[in-house]
């Protein structure tokens, strides 16, 4: 009998953990095409986003997750993608939906590609910041990763911190972070030629369609949300949830002398910093990111 029982505890264990952590694997077993141009598909570990007059089209991971990494290579529409938005990101569904967004927004031949970055916590966002890309993300695959823990966000390009996102939870009660909601990743190309591009100035130019975007290798290594249950299970500190180790909750000084660099050479846009923006849930407290204070990296 204990020894049925000692089998039965072993094989409830690999239950959980089975359910508990995404796993490598490739984008044929991860994603699923939810919309859009019939000339996207998977194919192995690549995912073929194309973008016509038409319509754009979109992906979904099969599974909902609270807290890890989840990292992609892409390669962005070449040329004139001028009014082209291609979108990595995790959602939840509902009105009062959270989300972290990686937003690539199209330019004019031989203009950068400008990164948009935003958070939504209950349904409030109005958090973006913009950069441009120092690099040419046309010519080849770079990594884009988005890590999520209960305590930050952190935005990387090519394993550089870009954005940092603290939980001011307890320090604001009114300033919520997600943390509560199972999210899915997602991916889209579309037309947004209204606004993406000098502000709506510079148009889509139809006769380059169809536009393509590719990602390959995208990986979701993080906690597997069933319900409200899985919040307590995905948060808690252990050796399983790697994401909540003090390592993934604080940037290295190296780290944070990159993210310095890149936000003072590349930012141009900060909603922090912006007189004619409203900011939500009033004033932000000073930033305390990995132990140093400073109100130029709050977020």
């Amino acid at each position: 009998m204990a020894k049925f029982q000692s089998f039965f505890i072993a094989i409830f264990i690999c239950v959980i953990v089975y359910n508990h952590i995404q796993v490598e694997a490739n984008m044929s077993k991860n994603m699923v095409l939810s919309w859009g141009n019939s000339q996207s598909k998977i194919e192995g570990d690549d995912l073929l986003l194309v973008l016509d007059k038409s319509t754009g089209s979109g992906s979904k991971s099969k599974r909902d997750f609270l807290f890890g990494s989840f990292e992609a290579l892409i390669k962005f529409v070449p040329g004139d993608s001028a009014g082209l938005v291609t979108a990595f990101y995790l959602s939840s569904s509902g009105t009062y939906h959270d989300e972290i967004d990686y937003e690539f927004l199209g330019n004019t031949t031989g203009e950068p590609y400008t990164i948009h970055t935003n958070i939504f916590a209950e349904g409030v966002g109005h958090r973006e910041q913009q950069f441009r890309l120092w690099f040419d993300p046309t010519a080849d695959f770079h990594n884009y990763t988005i890590h999520w823990n209960p305590s930050t966000v952190v935005w990387y390009i090519d394993s550089i911190p870009i954005r940092v996102f603290r939980n001011y939870e307890r320090l604001e009660r009114r300033k919520a972070y997600p943390n509560k909601q199972g999210m899915r990743f997602y991916t889209s190309l579309w037309n947004a030629d209204d606004w993406a591009t000098q502000r709506g100035r510079a148009k889509t130019n139809w006769t380059n369609a169809p536009f393509t975007a590719t990602i390959r290798q995208f990986r979701a290594r993080a906690c597997h949300w069933i319900g409200e249950l899985s919040n307590n299970q995905c948060a808690t500190n252990s050796a399983q949830n790697w994401w909540t180790s003090p390592d993934h909750s604080q940037l290295t000084d190296r780290q944070l002398a990159k993210l310095g660099q890149v936000r003072k050479k590349y930012m141009i846009y900060d909603y922090c910093r912006d007189p004619a923006r409203k900011r939500p849930n009033g004033l932000m407290p000073p930033s305390v990111i990995d132990g140093s204070t400073d109100t130029n990296m709050m977020h």
